[in-house]
């Protein structure tokens, strides 16, 4: 069986990621990951790496319960192995809090995490300004070690990593036989997907090493998780803003509202100030494509969109991708074979 040469576009969580899963499923895949950035320069290395998915809503529940578990159950494993240290992956306890009580008490994935339960007035008493909320132990990524262990086991596995920009698939076709497409909000000019755009997030990291717990408002704007090399205090949901770079008051805001909550926090020393970009759509685009040009043929698979929720589902997103390439596969080697005669 000749060996299926693929190209994943884009060097994120979601490239790594999926191509990692692509060689540990399918070994007759060989892998090239191209990106024009890769680790410490990505969407994922500003990102908290904290397991506490978002609902996407052109998404079913179903699927987005899947994901979330298949990638809490891989890192769980990681985090229980002697690799967990190398790759950043540990357990992280804490409290997610609500102003007033949420329609669902019990979100769709508090069976996933470890030990949820609400919480009582004794540790509400802590949190003035709200009246309701949820304790649980979830899973954390720092990303910069998760990423480079993910791409020292790629290239340990045998897969190439590349550092230059596809400004055409095209130009991909004759040398790999299937695209898989992670580019993120690049698929706006690769693939001429206009309902991806931009949402920017702000974080402030710190030095705060007494903090143990993450601290999240329910709202999602602003939260406090404690990480390995310091504390990350957020955020930001700045939709269609191309900005890379901090800005002041934005920063000053999210120090406010975190000391607000914890107020240990007040005269932290600032280590950095991070901006990403939150690659978002309606919902995830996970399917596969086929373009034709001039009587050519070029197979995709589209996994990209993930906006907030990257660390949260990324292992599930990298299997359904994976799933649909081995779909691919007998398809890609009719094509082969037709070359041959």
């Amino acid at each position: 069986m000749p060996l299926i040469q693929v190209a994943v576009i884009g060097g994120g969580l979601v490239g790594l990621s999926t191509a990692l899963c692509i060689m540990e499923s399918l070994p007759h895949c060989t892998v090239t990951v191209i990106s024009e950035k890769f680790s410490p320069n990505t969407t994922g290395d500003v990102a908290a790496g904290c397991l506490i998915p978002h609902t996407y809503s052109g998404t079913s529940l179903h699927q987005q319960i899947a994901w979330f578990k298949e990638t809490f159950d891989y890192l769980f494993k990681i985090a229980n192995s002697s690799e967990a240290g190398e790759a950043g992956i540990h357990l992280i306890s804490g409290w997610q809090i609500f102003k007033s009580p949420p329609k669902e008490t019990y979100p769709f994935w508090w069976q996933i995490v470890l030990g949820f339960r609400l919480m009582n007035e004794t540790e509400l008493a802590k949190f003035p300004s709200h009246t309701f909320g949820q304790a649980f132990t979830t899973l954390k990524c720092q990303a910069s070690q998760y990423l480079p262990w993910m791409e020292k086991r790629i290239k340990s596995n045998g897969g190439c990593l590349e550092s230059r920009k596809v400004k055409n698939v095209w130009d991909l076709h004759g040398t790999y036989d299937v695209v898989v497409n992670c580019s993120g909000l690049g698929s706006r000019d690769l693939f001429g997907d206009q309902s991806i755009y931009p949402v920017k997030g702000q974080v402030v990291e710190v030095n705060a090493p007494w903090i143990k717990h993450f601290i999240r408002d329910g709202d999602g704007n602003t939260y406090i998780y404690p990480g390995i090399s310091g504390v990350t205090l957020g955020g930001t949901r700045q939709k269609d803003d191309w900005s890379f770079f901090p800005n002041v008051q934005d920063s000053k805001g999210i120090l406010d509202r975190c000391c607000h909550l914890e107020p240990s926090l007040h005269g932290v020393s600032i280590i950095q100030e991070k901006v990403g970009l939150r690659p978002t759509r309606s919902g995830l685009r996970i399917e596969k494509d086929l373009l034709n040009k001039n009587n050519l043929q070029l197979p995709v698979i589209h996994n990209y969109g993930h906006g907030g929720g990257g660390f949260s589902n990324h292992w599930g997103t990298a299997k359904t991708a994976t799933k649909l390439l081995q779909e691919l596969i007998p398809s890609v080697h009719n094509v082969y074979a037709k070359s041959k005669l």
